[in-house]
């Protein structure tokens, strides 16, 4: 379990086709500091296994279910990522509960920067997750716990303040990009509970 706080941005040294899927090198340091060859890492959200490490990288297997419903198959050598370990029993919890299990990606629309520094993002959102998008609820984009500031029937906003910008992809994003989405998942217990014929 995550929590959607980024501990650090790494950067992809490689991405090398295996059949359908791909091995994905990643520069790092503090993520590494206590790896183990099965640990999970969080890569813009998405649940990664430690498959081989380093001192300053470590490598990923990703299924071609993992790059078609994320972005990690857009990945190339130079990119940013957000890097996050799950939670430790002992720590604080400070985001929301995030699997690292995405549902879709989503494309930036608008970008505006605010009097204030901070910025307004707004994206498309996909059809299959509008039920559990709601305002004022949680999402993770890209592995970042953030709070809906607006939804309607094709889109859902986002208010970022200046120190998320900075110190996670989000600010390297521009319109056009996708970013990975993951829904609240206490929404979709929810609808599971009250539509047992799902």
């Amino acid at each position: 379990m995550f929590t959607g706080l980024v501990e650090e941005v790494g950067t992809v040294r490689s991405v090398t086709p295996v059949g359908d899927g791909a091995r994905v090198v990643i520069e790092a340091a503090l993520v590494l500091s206590d790896a183990e060859l099965g640990a999970s890492i969080a890569v813009n959200g998405c649940c990664l296994t430690v498959v081989e490490f380093d001192g300053d990288s470590w490598a990923a297997d990703a299924v071609p279910e993992t790059l078609e419903r994320t972005n990690i198959g857009n990945l190339d050598p130079g990119d940013a990522v957000n890097l996050e370990r799950p939670l430790a029993a002992n720590g604080r919890y400070g985001g929301h509960v995030v699997q690292g299990h995405v549902d879709a990606t989503a494309t930036i629309t608008s970008v505006t920067e605010l009097d204030d520094g901070s910025y307004r993002y707004t994206f498309a959102l996909p059809p299959s997750l509008a039920a559990y998008v709601v305002e004022k609820g949680s999402v993770a984009l890209d592995g970042i716990s953030l709070t809906v500031a607006s939804v309607d029937a094709s889109s859902f906003s986002i208010a970022v303040i200046p120190h998320t910008h900075e110190v996670t992809t989000l600010g390297r994003r521009t319109v056009g990009d996708a970013v990975n989405v993951e829904a609240d998942v206490l929404a979709k217990y929810v609808e599971r509970l009250v539509r047992p014929s799902l």
